[in-house]
């Protein structure tokens, strides 16, 4: 099932030697696809205190999850994460935060 398959590519996660923007944003993506976006959230805020720098496709991807949970709170900080980062501008990124506030 969906679960087996989440937990098996956690664990390929966990065997990586170097964790970079590409495969924190598979994993977060992975589980918001499946309906897990309260465990996407936990991982998008566990690869920020790793220092990772999330990139448009990352900010696309848990601004969906915010949509999901009606977790407005989350996503206006998020907001604020993303024009400290200049990405306000890129048409998916804008039309997630349309989505988002919509």
């Amino acid at each position: 099932g969906k679960c087996g398959a989440l937990e098996e590519a956690r664990a390929v996660f966990a065997r990586l030697n170097r964790r970079n923007v590409f495969s924190w944003t598979i994993l977060i993506g992975a589980y918001a696809q499946h309906g897990e976006g309260k465990e996407a959230v936990l991982l998008f805020e566990e690869m920020e205190m790793e220092g990772v720098v999330p990139n448009k496709v990352t900010f696309v991807t848990i601004l969906s999850t915010y949509v999901s949970q009606f977790d407005l709170v989350e996503g206006k900080r998020t907001h604020s994460r993303i024009v400290a980062l200049g990405l306000e501008s890129d048409v998916f990124v804008g039309t997630a935060l349309v989505n988002m506030y919509g």
